[in-house]
């Protein structure tokens, strides 16, 4: 590149900062306050970029609940404890319900399925994912006794490594994403089936990368970066190989289906299709479908089998609650299989499950949102389109409703009489339009698979290992890989 192209560059790049500083001066008056950006690239310099939530906490505590922040030349709002939080979204439910755009994401999914969509798309969405889930089991007696049965394969799964150490990922990534399969495909794999195993691979990485400086940066400067290799390559092919499967899935369905005899939820989506009504055309089209799929494939299998590992990792981590918890389970279930019926005579082990979820804090940024139109919201005014992120992080680890936020201290949950109790800063699902659909389906993933885990094992660490609770880095926080011993009970 010559001296005067380079040149060029500048002044084009000087003139369109000067262009988006004239622009923005009159359209974020009174905007949240927030630490003063450079010019091009915002706050980034000062920003944890692998785990941009923890510096979202230190500047609230100079800035408020309601800050903002600049990445590249994006703004965007920051909400940090209960009380924003819950402002935002339940009593301004509506203006806060939208999803920004995302390169990475609009890449590999545009405005299909229901956790990145907008509009009426994603009302439509939200509103088949959640009658269809019911429709197939969720909170119902007959999806806890399709878990009750994965989670007995589990147990014979963890038997099989005879007391020896083993690696817990793969193996409850197959016993979660079997719940969610059953419900999507009514089918089941093998805990060593290639095709599970490569699926649960290609969400885990993606998990993973999403978290990277590189591609939060990807998000900011897509236009530049496109050019050059990079983790949002990896991305792109692992999303083309999933949806590739979920594809050849549907398609084969299509030639079974009996539209008065459906089997699942892709089956209810085909059946939508050949309704004939404008809703089928326009809504219920193949891209809908590969995108919704993999949604709750992802959603379903990835959250909940992290909050499984880092129960396991914390049982072994701290014994003498792991023991509490398996003495509940000796005195209300005693051999027989646990059912969601025994939880309410079970307040330590559903104050240990809570605490598991709010100390593991597995969505710490939470996904993001965006306002659906301009508004005033606590005083400060937020244009229409800005990127809002409620940190969830702050609320699980906000110290006015958790006596020891940095602790794993299960009597967060527990009265004085060793009743459960409940606290409303506990969101790991958050709240409002956008909480997640599948909350009911994984409370009762994680009390049955839990119990049953702990009822036929007890967990130690391998002989001189550390046990180390630093979340690995990814776009959620789970735990870094880990062997454990599995000793059998009975």
């Amino acid at each position: 590149m010559d001296l005067i192209t380079v040149l060029l560059w500048i002044i084009v790049i000087l003139f369109l900062v000067g262009a988006f500083k004239n622009q923005n001066k009159e359209k974020y008056k009174n905007f949240p306050p927030g630490p003063k950006p450079l010019p091009i690239i915002g706050n980034v310099l000062m920003l944890n970029m692998s785990k941009p939530h923890k510096s979202f906490l230190e500047l609230s505590k100079k800035y408020g609940p309601v800050l903002s922040v600049q990445i590249g030349m994006t703004k965007a709002v920051v909400l940090c404890g209960y009380e924003a939080v819950k402002d935002a979204l339940i009593n301004h439910a509506d203006v806060f319900s939208n999803r920004p755009h995302a390169p990475v994401i609009a890449k590999t999914q545009g405005n299909n399925g229901v956790v990145f969509s907008n509009g009426e798309n994603w009302k439509v969405m939200r509103r088949f994912t959640l009658s269809t889930l019911r429709d197939y089991g969720m909170g119902k007696k007959s999806i806890e006794n399709k878990i009750i049965e994965e989670a007995e394969c589990l147990v014979q799964k963890f038997k099989s490594y005879k007391g020896k150490p083993f690696d817990n990922l793969t193996s409850i990534n197959a016993a979660v994403a079997n719940i969610i399969v059953a419900i999507l495909l009514s089918h089941r794999f093998d805990y060593e089936d290639p095709t599970i195993l490569k699926l649960t691979g290609l969400i885990n990485e993606n998990i993973r990368l999403l978290g990277s400086p590189w591609v939060r940066m990807y998000n900011s400067f897509s236009l530049l970066m496109d050019w050059f290799p990079g983790p949002h390559r990896t991305i792109f092919g692992n999303v083309r190989e999933f949806q590739k499967f979920i594809r050849a899935t549907f398609t084969k369905q299509k030639t079974e289906l009996d539209v008065n005899d459906q089997r699942n939820l892709i089956d209810a989506f085909l059946t939508k299709q050949q309704e004939g009504k404008p809703e089928s055309t326009e809504y219920f089209h193949n891209e809908n479908l590969t995108v919704l799929v993999g949604n709750l494939f992802a959603a379903g299998m990835e959250t909940t089998s992290t909050t499984l590992r880092w129960g396991l990792l914390l049982m072994m981590k701290y014994p003498e609650i792991q023991q509490k918890v398996q003495e509940e389970i000796e005195r209300v279930i005693g051999s027989t299989q646990p059912q969601m019926e025994h939880r309410k005579e079970m307040p330590y082990t559903d104050a240990i499950i809570h605490e598991i979820q709010r100390f593991g804090d597995i969505a710490p940024g939470s996904v993001p949102h965006a306002t659906s139109e301009d508004v005033t919201f606590r005083g400060y005014f937020i244009p229409k389109g800005t990127i809002v992120i409620p940190v969830l992080h702050s609320l699980l680890r906000e110290k006015k409703y958790f006596e020891k936020p940095d602790e794993f201290y299960p009597e967060h949950f527990l009265d004085s009489k060793g009743n459960f109790k409940k606290n409303e800063a506990f969101l790991p699902f958050s709240i409002g339009k956008r909480s997640c659909a599948g909350e009911t389906l994984a409370k009762m993933e994680l009390f049955l698979f839990f119990t049953t885990l702990l009822q036929n094992f007890t967990f130690q660490p391998v002989p001189g290992a550390k046990l180390d609770l630093t979340p690995a880095l990814g776009s959620t926080n789970s735990p870094k890989p880990f062997e454990i011993c599995a000793i059998p009970r009975r």
